[in-house]
């Protein structure tokens, strides 16, 4: 009986799923699936690329900008104008006509006056989070802002 049941299943998946059909549906469903596969990894691949693409301009206009502005101190330092301040700052010459004033270091009481105004400063009202979104929600700021 075991035998026969058996002989049965074997008849009746051969000659139900393991048809000619059958086999040429499931050989497409591979190709498709390996096509679909590979165009998702040509994806990946060419997004990469382009990632890589994407870095490398950004480098070389990084590159371009620090050569202009390298090019824009050059010019800079060849210049007149930062010579005579080059010359000014290293030796402490004036041009003539110019008169120079030396103020003396400042001093403790000046220091302390410094803070003193800092300490004197008015300093914003803390408010719990929830009394913010209270002000927030009912208008309570724009109220304050316009009393």
């Amino acid at each position: 009986m075991q035998n026969r049941n058996l002989n049965r299943l074997y008849y009746h998946v051969r000659h139900h799923y393991f048809t000619t059909n059958n086999l040429v549906v499931v050989i497409g469903l591979l190709v498709a699936a390996s096509w679909a596969w590979g165009s998702v990894q040509a994806m990946e691949r060419n997004y990469a690329l382009q990632k890589e693409v994407d870095f490398k301009q950004r480098q070389l206009q990084l590159a371009k900008l620090e050569t202009q502005k390298l090019q824009y101190e050059r010019n800079y330092y060849k210049s007149d104008e930062y010579k005579e301040l080059a010359v000014r700052e290293k030796l402490g010459l004036v041009s003539p006509g110019e008169k120079v004033l030396i103020l003396p270091p400042n001093t403790a009481a000046a220091s302390a006056d410094e803070t003193m105004t800092a300490d004197t400063a008015p300093r914003p009202v803390q408010e719990s989070n929830f009394q913010a979104w209270v002000n927030f929600l009912f208008g309570g700021a724009y109220r304050s802002l316009h009393q």
